[in-house]
């Protein structure tokens, strides 16, 4: 029951990020939406993927964004609106991806898959957390691949800085 509110208030609030025209309003609904997806992962038991859910996404990537729409020089008299009116199109194409998902989910046999085969009843009773282990497997075996992953994101976010530097001032 509790996975259903979760993914209905997921899909009401994203859709709101969709079909609003505030840019404000639209932030704070995609704030509910990845909240609710982190409520999801939680009662997934995927405790890490619920943890860097609300680290990177919710306390990093939107407070930037909603920082940017409050701080930005547009705002001076009037609402932040985006100007984007393709909302007939934007709503067909998330219509049409809507039933292609609903399709799959209703052909495809969950019972048969693997791992809820072998499923016992008391799922907490064994349940361990994930992050020890995924946090070993990061710094041993695939460390050289993480640092790499670090690096170019580094090289992207000064190539970003860079071309967003004024260049009339030189």
């Amino acid at each position: 029951m509790l996975f259903y509110i979760f993914a209905i208030l997921a899909i009401l609030s994203a859709a709101y990020v969709v079909l609003t025209r505030n840019l404000l309003y639209a932030g704070f609904s995609l704030l509910i939406t990845l909240l609710s997806i982190a409520g999801i992962y939680v009662l997934l038991f995927a405790d890490f993927i619920a943890v860097t859910q609300l680290m990177v996404y919710v306390g990093g990537v939107l407070v930037l964004i909603l920082f940017g729409i409050m701080l930005s020089s547009r705002v001076h008299d009037k609402s932040v609106l985006s100007e984007s009116v393709n909302k007939v199109w934007g709503t067909l194409v998330a219509g049409l991806i809507l039933v292609g998902l609903s399709y799959t989910i209703l052909k495809a046999n969950i019972n048969s898959l693997p791992w809820l085969q072998t499923m016992q009843v008391d799922v907490l009773g064994e349940q361990k957390s994930t992050v020890q282990s995924i946090g070993i497997k990061l710094m041993t075996d695939v460390v050289v691949p993480f640092e790499l992953a670090s690096l170019l994101l580094l090289v992207a976010l000064m190539g970003a800085a860079y071309i967003a530097t004024d260049k009339q001032k030189a």
